[in-house]
């Protein structure tokens, strides 16, 4: 179990402290901060509403440059040719796309080849950059946080206010200080790392917290390591999860499109180390985790939280309160497992690798150096989705997309896929799908009775070529 601490009042302050005010406008008469949002990210499914809004009122975009647009959640990944064959999605591309152009904003449309999710869009071209506020009308907006940003996922009143004022409403966040230490063993990742904390801090843990992430694990992770544990900061009930900037964060961004050239680029690397919080900082909170204690980790239940490693059975109800009791019976009823069963061995008939939390370039990388040479299992559907366009001409430049193919995968254009089912790529009657996304409620993947269990992308791919929930280090014998 994690061990907690309080630190002393002390001078220091952390990054989002520093962030914050750097943005703040003024406090407001109930208690909140108008704040400024240094960067706005939108999509077609939460922006049509606010736009019209704006038009109703007569108002214009405060001011269009820090607004970036892109498709994601509705668009199909077996043809991208328009016009879309659901109505619905086909009025929505068009809808963003007026509205982009009218409004003077930056939109990455399907023929600009850098389409795609928007939290898989915003760090590869460069616009996510640590010391600032961003916002967007999608709950994954956390993942920025990797960069050493301050990053909101609002609602699609906020997005309207966010459009004419360049500023939002919101209240102060305490912080919390979540350190991984040491080496993760072999066949263990990044995913296994969040799931494992949301198991141990639950789903509502983070309510009123920003987590600030640590330790040297931390420190080790790649930036698409640390997306994926920022992503899903907001499945633990944080409403912020960042990484302080380091020499990784400033590599990474270099050379981006959107990234500062030249002397610009020196000197924002310099403030942007400024925005690291201070060694003598104080933290409302503190635990820490020991990276060597963390396995394989996958879902059984109905939110993130309810998992275990794969060495591991599922609950009983014996010996728990009658909160968590209840909780456990009403998961075991809709997932269709018995209570103490193994998670190991159970079959699956989808196999999903996409979403804004595991569907970059190193996501497909892993997973085609683990499958090279293997068959996806039979009776299994399998699906490949890059995050963005710009994710699936590496890969192509890489031959992995041709891997995946002759593994038995189905390798889609980029979109959200699967993870949401608000295009053609649903479940069908309740089965059991192994996914690299970040949720596992009840219907998430677009079946009523679908059922999700959220895991890495080795241990989907372990899944998709037995058939059933496996241990990865022993399928891939790493």
């Amino acid at each position: 179990m994690p061990s907690f601490k309080r630190k002393k009042d002390i001078m220091g302050k952390t990054l989002f402290e520093k962030v914050w005010e750097a943005h703040a406008v003024r406090e407001l008469s109930n208690g909140q901060t108008q704040l400024l949002i240094g960067t706005h990210l939108i999509h077609e499914v939460t922006s049509p509403q606010a736009f019209s809004m704006l038009r109703a009122l007569g108002l214009k975009v405060r001011y269009p440059h820090r607004t970036f647009a892109t498709v994601d959640h509705i668009v199909p990944t077996d043809s991208q040719q328009e016009p879309f064959p659901d109505f619905l999605a086909d009025a929505m591309i068009k809808e963003l796309r007026k509205n982009a152009l009218e409004f003077g904003i930056t939109f990455f449309d399907l023929p600009s080849g850098k389409q795609g999710i928007v939290h898989v869009v915003g760090p590869e071209q460069g616009i996510t950059q640590p010391g600032t506020t961003i916002a967007c009308g999608d709950s994954h907006t956390s993942t920025h946080g990797a960069f050493g940003a301050i990053a909101f996922g609002i609602g699609t009143s906020q997005v309207r206010d966010v459009l004419v004022t360049q500023t939002m409403a919101i209240g102060r966040l305490k912080v919390r200080r979540v350190a991984v230490e040491g080496k993760l063993r072999s066949g263990v990742y990044a995913k296994d790392v969040i799931l494992h904390i949301i198991r141990k801090l639950g789903v509502n843990g983070g309510t009123g917290y920003a987590y600030e992430f640590a330790g040297s694990t931390f420190d080790a992770f790649s930036m698409e390591e640390r997306m994926t544990v920022c992503n899903m900061s907001i499945e633990g009930g944080a409403r912020v999860g960042y990484v302080n900037p380091d020499e990784t964060t400033f590599a990474f961004l270099k050379d981006r499109p959107f990234s500062p050239k030249g002397a610009a680029w020196d000197q924002a690397v310099a403030r942007w180390r400024g925005f690291a919080s201070d060694p003598d900082c104080r933290y409302d909170d503190c635990v820490e985790f020991d990276a060597g204690a963390i396995e394989p980790t996958v879902t059984w239940g109905i939110n993130p939280a309810q998992a275990i490693g794969i060495g591991e059975s599922l609950p009983t109800v014996a010996g728990v309160s009658e909160s968590e009791r209840a909780s456990i019976q009403e998961a075991l009823a809709y997932m269709k497992l018995e209570e103490g069963q193994p998670i190991k061995g159970l079959p699956i008939q989808v196999a999903f690798l996409g979403s804004c939390t595991n569907g970059r370039l190193g996501d497909f990388m892993e997973v085609a150096r683990l499958i090279k040479g293997r068959r996806v299992a039979d009776g299994v559907k399998a699906l490949a989705v890059p995050g963005s366009q710009d994710v699936a001409a590496r890969c192509r430049d890489m031959g992995l997309d041709k891997i995946f193919t002759e593994a038995g995968f189905e390798w889609r254009e980029a979109g959200c896929s699967m993870c949401l089912a608000m295009n053609s790529d649903k479940l069908v009657g309740d089965q059991i799908c192994a996914s690299s996304s970040n949720r596992n409620f009840k219907g998430r993947q677009g079946s009523t009775t679908g059922r999700t269990l959220l895991m890495s992308p080795a241990m989907v791919a372990a899944a998709a070529v037995t058939g059933c929930v496996s241990d990865a280090r022993e399928v891939f014998k790493q």
